[in-house]
């Protein structure tokens, strides 16, 4: 450093001060971030960098007075076009190398015209760069002496002791309380003489990936250990380099671009339109400091399902992805490389992320990016296969389904053209089961299909059973989901103790499109049919009842989930040209489907974590991001390949997408607010009304820009009735009594009234999907779930990991009680802190987990949501000690708040975890000892014995993954 220098000797060589920029502390915070040679991180402020830069001048030019002025005015410009360089490429924040800020400097210089003030930091840069690089080649440690590695042509090197050793100092840069000379320890330990060179970064990463417990920060020195293998396939295939360290990808990533995109078009993996974009540009945009992002989970799902790959080598490395998906989806822009930066910024920030068949499928030859559809299946032999067959065609390109049953006639029923009787909804929905098995979107993940039925429909108790274990196995669907479809007057007969009537839809079939109290009527007419002996075959039983056995099968098998038809359709946008006939597999999309439309959406969730700053919800990036998010979401419609003709049809009429949010419950740890709180529905209703908001205008600047959807006349939002607003019909439609919902706001929505009138792009835009393995990607709480468990080990088709709530260790650590004996407690105690007596209360309260938490808390946040969502949410329920009482209060009172759908019940007699033996011969059955380099505080006076690490069940886990 020679920060002094210049000042005493103005006529020194040039800028020695460049390294000056090495000082960059203070201020901004939440923003911008500068990572030093020695590694540490400090924020960004451009004071420093008009110091090196003036100092640069004085080099040249002297100190004289007539100097100073054009030197004062030219470095502030030049000072603020730095600063807006790195403002515009990340405008969400990030970190950003000291070699980039000196290079931007560099730039600057050359494009004001100051020619000879460059060279002279040029060489200078140089000249510091070249010490540097003696002083380490003086300290370059030396080949391992008894460790050789075979290479991939079978010949014997010496281990690389230099190299390891950068890797992992990369790997630790930036990060608090991680040890890098014990992953080198421990790595060597696991070492031997002849290991093969892949080997050697498996043994890194296998290492790190222990520690995890101990420190979350290990999660993310994993997933860097885990970059330089990947670095390594992906730019040894593109022919740029057989491998290259984290810094090094600043430069290389402008390189990997183009030649990825020449091999994916040339492998007929990629939209040869792609080449048409600028990719020097995207390729300075691209910023490689954001791979330091990534949790070991996050990193490795992207990994093993995303990354494009040719004969099972991935060359799409991680920030080449996220700009094929944002070039994917800015590929009929006008603006296209501009939009394309555009794109990149904010899903390779984490501040949004698009959904997975988008990720999979973005600027490919076959980009299906939608994530659900939803068909009614009609009531003849031939449409039923044809729905069977689109079923298929859609499962096979990554699509999520869910099929409306209801109007296939009941068992029993007479077959005019045979003149026999049918065997009912249940054989059909066999197949369908079957199909859903055999064809597993495409290679990629399990094929997933939801069978929605009616209430009323004649074959309900049979279709209550269709997950049991036991009976016959013909009329069993054990790998499909169910749902019910509820109307509101069976709610009402339950809470009145009256009685039921089940028919089939062949004698009533208008029932299937009516809603409200026009439904009521027509049902009421159809049960005094009966008594004049019109109607041959029903069934009449007590609401009561078949209420119990709902939730009997439901608690049970997990299925059907309950959802409720008529606020999905009274509070529909959409409803003066059809009728929401079933939710999807996820039950957070709610659109039109007939004959001849099967409803589509496009799903993408906000990450609130990245928009809590200072302990707030920071409002005004929260509306750059809608409006970006939203853009992005309805692009895909037009982009989209479509595999049955109705998809389209219904998809390019009506526009509907669905913006959603995840990170809830980190953004909650964030504010330090417990979820079980009035605090935490407060939130969830602000945050809602928020993204509502800017995602309603957003959508109207888009039909501004593009013209409004074809069915917009007519609609709810023709005539100014937002989401908001549309709780009154179901208000008046259910009556009073039957509904308890809170109708505050806090923004002013006159004008966005006034401002639908005129037109919106989309006819529904909101929708909170489940997000299970995009959250995973980002290392975040899924959607608006609680903390499932502080420490657990996770299953999924990537193998297993270990998870721990890095909030918790780091409020145990500022209270000085994390040590090895704190994260024993956690694995005996099923990652629960509510029975460790060391515990405060406040801490127990904050990081209560899912079943902890009351489940009147977690509906009466969904309530608050609900009334600023134009679809639904997929919400799970969790009920600790579940019985058939807290069952029945807890969706009566889900139905009465006003909730649209729900998801997963999550009892906790049948999803609790079992506790893994410690040798399992899993990779991360991790021990509770080896404490090696752990911190240690006291230990209570008995503490348990060590316990292994609690696993959650693949199958049960409110992780799961297929629909994400």
């Amino acid at each position: 450093m020679h920060t002094d220098t210049t000042r005493e000797n103005p006529q020194a060589t040039a800028p020695q001060a460049a390294d000056a920029v090495q000082d960059l502390a203070a201020t901004a915070p939440g923003q911008l971030r500068v990572i030093k040679r020695n590694g540490t991180v400090v924020p960004y402020t451009d004071d420093k960098i008009t110091v090196a830069i003036t100092k640069a001048f004085l080099a040249v030019e002297g100190g004289t007075a007539a100097a100073s002025s054009r030197i004062h005015d030219t470095v502030a410009r030049l000072t603020e076009q730095v600063t807006a360089t790195f403002r515009r490429r990340m405008p969400s924040g990030g970190t950003i190398h000291i070699e980039e800020i000196q290079d931007q400097v560099e730039l600057a210089l050359m494009r004001a015209g100051e020619h000879k003030v460059a060279r002279d930091y040029v060489i200078y840069r140089e000249a510091q760069a070249a010490k540097r690089k003696s002083a380490a080649a003086s300290e370059i440690a030396q080949p391992h002496p008894s460790i050789r590695v075979t290479a991939a042509d079978g010949s014997l090197q010496p281990l690389d002791m230099g190299r390891l050793q950068t890797i992992i100092r990369e790997a630790c840069e930036g990060l608090a309380e991680v040890d890098g000379s014990l992953i080198e320890r421990e790595t060597l330990k696991n070492l031997y003489d002849g290991v093969a060179e892949k080997d050697v970064n498996t043994a890194l990463v296998m290492t790190a990936r222990t520690l995890v417990e101990r420190e979350p920060n290990y999660s993310y020195v994993t997933a860097r250990l885990l970059m330089d293998n990947i670095r390594a396939e992906a730019l040894g295939f593109l022919g740029i380099g057989t491998s290259a360290t984290h810094h090094e990808m600043a430069d290389l990533y402008a390189k990997a671009l183009p030649a990825y995109v020449e091999k994916g078009v040339e492998f007929e993996l990629l939209d040869p339109k792609l080449k048409e974009f600028d990719l020097e540009q995207l390729g300075r945009a691209i910023n490689h400091e954001r791979d330091q992002q990534f949790t070991y989970l996050g990193l490795q799902t992207l990994y093993d399902r995303y990354f494009i790959h040719k004969d099972g080598i991935r060359f799409e490395l991680p920030q080449v992805f996220f700009m094929r998906v944002a070039m994917g989806l800015a590929i009929e822009e006008p603006q296209k490389n501009e939009r394309a930066i555009e794109f990149y910024n904010l899903l390779s920030s984490f501040d949004y992320m698009a959904s997975t068949p988008t990720l999979f499928n973005a600027g490919t030859l076959r980009p299906q990016l939608s994530s659900c559809y939803l068909t009614t299946v009609p009531d003849d032999l031939s449409g039923i296969y044809n729905a069977i067959h689109d079923n298929a065609m859609l499962s096979k390109f990554a699509g999520g389904l869910g099929n409306d049953w209801t109007p296939v006639r009941a068992l029993g029923s007479y077959i005019k053209g045979t003149n026999g009787k049918s065997q009912g909804v249940v054989p059909f929905l066999k197949v369908v089961n079957d199909t859903a098995v055999a064809v597993n979107q495409g290679g990629k993940r399990k094929g997933a299909v939801c069978a929605y039925l009616e209430t009323w429909h004649l074959d309900i108790e049979e279709f209550l059973e269709l997950r049991k274990n036991t009976g016959d196995d013909r009329r069993r669907t054990h790998d499909m989901n169910t749902a019910n479809w509820i109307p509101d007057l069976f709610m009402k007969r339950v809470f009145e103790d009256g009685k039921w009537t089940l028919f089939s839809p062949s004698e009533v079939p208008d029932l299937h499109d009516l809603t409200g109290k026009a439904f009521e009527e027509r049902y009421e007419y159809y049960e005094a049919l009966i008594e004049y002996g019109k109607i041959k075959l029903y069934k009449t039983v007590q609401a009561k009842d078949l209420w119990r056995k709902m939730l009997s099968m439901l608690f049970e098998t997990g299925h059907p989930w309950l959802t409720f038809k008529d606020p999905c359709n009274l509070r529909s946008p959409q409803q003066h040209v059809g009728v929401v006939h079933s939710s999807n597999l996820c039950t957070e999309i709610t659109l039109n489907t007939n004959a001849d439309e099967i409803a589509v959406c496009n799903l993408g969730s906000i990450n609130l974590v990245n928009h809590i700053v200072d302990g707030k919800l920071d409002v005004e990036k929260l509306g750059r991001t809608v409006k970006t998010a939203v853009r992005m979401l309805d692009n895909v419609i037009d982009i989209n390949y479509y595999s049955v003709p109705q998809a389209r049809n219904s998809n390019l009429k009506h526009r509907p997408v669905g913006l959603g949010l995840m990170g809830f419950q980190d953004a909650l740890y964030l504010q330090h607010i417990p979820y079980g709180s009035d605090a935490a529905v407060e939130f969830a209703d602000r945050s809602m009304e928020a993204i509502s908001y800017y995602a309603i205008q957003a959508s109207c600047d888009l039909a501004e820009e593009r013209g409004a959807y074809s069915t917009f006349e007519g609609s709810l939002w023709s005539q100014g009735i937002l989401p908001l607003d549309s709780m009154e019909i179901l208000i008046e439609q259910r009556g009073a009594k039957y509904i308890e919902v809170d109708r505050s706001s806090t923004l002013d929505w006159a004008p966005v009234r006034e401002r639908v009138k005129k037109g919106i792009r989309n006819s529904n835009i909101m929708a909170i999907a489940p997000t299970a393995t995009i959250s995973n990607i980002i290392g975040v709480s899924q959607s608006i779930e609680p903390t499932y468990q502080n420490l657990y080990v996770k299953s999924n088709l990537s193998g297993e990991f270990t998870v721990i709530n890095p909030y918790l260790v780091r409020d145990l650590k500022n209270r000085g009680l994390w040590d090895p004996v704190m994260v024993n407690d956690l694995k005996y105690y099923d990652g629960s802190v509510q029975q460790i007596e060391r515990i405060p209360q406040d801490l127990k309260d904050l990081y209560a987990t899912a079943f902890e938490v009351e489940t009147r808390w977690i509906v009466d946040a969904a309530s608050r949501r609900q009334k600023w969502i134009d679809q639904a949410q997929s919400l799970n329920l969790y009920i600790s000690g579940a019985s058939g009482k807290k069952l029945d209060v807890t969706y009566r009172m889900a139905w009465y708040r006003g909730l649209k759908t729900t998801y997963y019940l999550r009892a906790l007699a049948a999803t609790s975890t079992e506790k893994s033996t410690i040798n399992t011969g899993k990779l991360n059955a991790v021990s509770a000892g080896g404490d090696e380099g752990f911190s240690a505080k006291a230990a209570p006076a008995a503490a348990p014995a060590p316990a292994p690490v609690p696993k959650a069940c693949s199958i049960d886990d409110p992780d799961c993954e297929a629909c994400q």
